[in-house]
């Protein structure tokens, strides 16, 4: 008789089998994922950030809380606090990972923070080359700093070419976004929490923090398409999105899905273009390196996984 441990295949086929479901998770995540930052500038453009990220919050804990009660185990408030890493890899994950997203989506032009904050892959590749034994460190380690010297080419050639056209604290919470999204991906695998277990209880942390922050602000509530649109942007990007992307990583290991996730900031730039967003020709440059990096690097790590 087979017994199915955490991460035995026997756990994958209950949960819809491996590398195809997988796929499937995570291109769906990329799709929510790809409106992020179009939707997010044009609340933005109208209402604090601290208005915006409640609705998020708001909306993505609906969205755990229905997935929690659908899967039939209820919410256990003491068995949620018995596991401090779970809270602590969620909470990093979704609330850092977003709070900061949108605080430099609010103080940068929003086409160049949002590529910034899609650095995390090649945050999670210099984790691997760090901490494991990939199996070309040389080729992985390259990818990386010429997404990173993309980075630097995208703040420098933003706007009027001159460095730092936003905020400081734009670019800083820029990058604390992605360390924060790089973090959860390379953790959340590890985990034998499920998905809406583990975001749940931190979607309702950050539901708190942002309804303090809005009422510190004490500015009128978005109604009608706004209002709807900021819970869009809680129960699809960051609700679904999340859910999506976490499953995907627990069945298909994270190389393989990084390489459809990184299609995310080349469909998320392509629609703010479309919008009127603007990139000069070395920011465009920059750009084409943080995206050629992002599916190198994946593309090396699925090989990786492959082999093994």
């Amino acid at each position: 008789m087979v017994k199915c441990g955490d991460r035995d295949p026997c756990r994958f086929s209950r949960h819809g089998s491996g590398p195809i479901s997988a796929l499937v998770f995570a291109a769906g995540a990329v799709a929510l994922w790809s409106t992020n930052a179009l939707v997010g500038k044009s609340l933005l453009a109208n209402h604090p950030v601290s208005q915006v990220q409640f609705l998020q919050f708001a909306g993505a804990a609906m969205v755990f809380a229905l997935i929690r009660f659908m899967s039939g185990e209820g919410v256990s408030p003491a068995a949620a606090s018995a596991r401090l890493a779970p809270l602590a890899v969620g909470f990093i994950g979704l609330v850092g990972t977003m709070v900061l997203q949108y605080i430099a989506f609010a103080s940068m032009p929003v086409i160049e923070a949002n590529l910034v904050a899609y650095t995390w892959p090649l945050m999670v590749a210099a984790a691997v080359i760090a901490f494991e034994n990939p199996r070309r460190p040389a080729l992985l380690g390259f990818a990386a700093t010429l997404g990173f010297v993309g980075v630097a080419l995208v703040i420098s050639g933003g706007r009027d070419h001159t460095w730092l056209q936003g905020d400081i604290v734009g670019y800083l919470a820029a990058f604390g976004s992605a360390l924060c999204m790089a973090f959860y991906s390379v953790m959340v695998g590890r985990l034998a929490t499920s998905p809406d277990r583990l975001l749940l209880p931190s979607s309702l942390v950050g539901v708190a923090l942002t309804l303090v922050w809005s009422a510190r602000e004490g500015v009128a509530w978005p109604t009608g398409v706004d209002l709807a649109l900021g819970l869009y942007l809680g129960a699809g990007p960051m609700g679904l999105g999340y859910y999506f992307w976490s499953r995907a990583l627990k069945l298909g290991g994270s190389g393989k899905v990084a390489v459809v996730a990184y299609l995310t900031p080349i469909a998320s730039t392509l629609l703010l273009t479309l919008s009127g967003e603007r990139l000069t020709m070395v920011a465009v440059a920059g750009a084409v390196l943080v995206i050629g990096s992002c599916v190198a690097v994946g593309l090396e790590r699925a090989e990786t996984e492959n082999h093994v």
